[in-house]
């Protein structure tokens, strides 16, 4: 049952994935994104990792879709055309993946007890965490909030840093307006010149 919620999990998470890639409007993109997000958190819990689960439901599903939704209101919801066909980025991206892939075939399999990192600190953290982290049942949780505290700390405060840049960067220049071209309602940086005023009120 349980490797039938991984697949069912893992198969969502690659249509989501390919959805994401062949959309053109950034606000189904960005909703996509989100249930990307709460579908890979689903996934942690299948495999006990409760916290961080919480984490990417909380961060990718609603922290950044919110950023993104914010985002959207400035810059529009609208993928421009493209004036190249991305064929380098793609084979960058392609060899990267190869090279990841090929790196992950020496590895041991998953879940195998004799893994080498289940007998460096992992056999502390189970014998040993519910009495040194004031008896906290879950080792996920004793090992984020105690053991790598400062690791956690670290990345909410990378978190944070570039949260605040994103508002900065937003807050400079001219803010964007929204204008009524005659059918639908567009963002702009600039407003709309006389020519095009002129052609709205002719098509209205």
């Amino acid at each position: 049952m349980d490797v039938a919620v991984d697949i069912a999990l893992l198969l969502l998470l690659a249509v989501a994935a390919l959805t994401i890639i062949r959309l053109r409007n950034l606000f189904g993109a960005v909703m996509l994104a989100g249930i990307y997000s709460l579908l890979s958190a689903g996934l942690l819990v299948t495999l006990d990792a409760v916290d961080v689960a919480f984490t990417e439901a909380a961060v990718g599903a609603g922290i950044s879709t919110v950023l993104f939704l914010g985002t959207l209101a400035l810059v529009g919801h609208e993928e421009k055309e493209q004036q190249y066909k991305p064929i380098i980025p793609f084979f960058v991206v392609l060899v990267t993946g190869a090279a990841l892939v090929y790196g992950t075939l020496d590895m041991p399999p998953f879940g195998d007890p004799s893994n080498p990192i289940h007998h460096h600190v992992a056999d502390h953290y189970l014998e040993e965490s519910e009495h040194e982290v004031g008896h906290i049942p879950n080792v996920v949780t004793s090992v984020l909030a105690s053991y790598r505290g400062y690791d956690t700390m670290g990345e909410t405060t990378v978190i944070f840093t570039a949260l605040v840049g994103v508002l900065l960067l937003l807050a400079r220049g001219p803010k964007p307006r929204r204008y009524f071209d005659g059918n639908r309602w567009v963002t702009r940086w600039d407003p709309p010149t006389e020519e095009e005023e002129e052609e709205v009120d002719a098509d209205g």
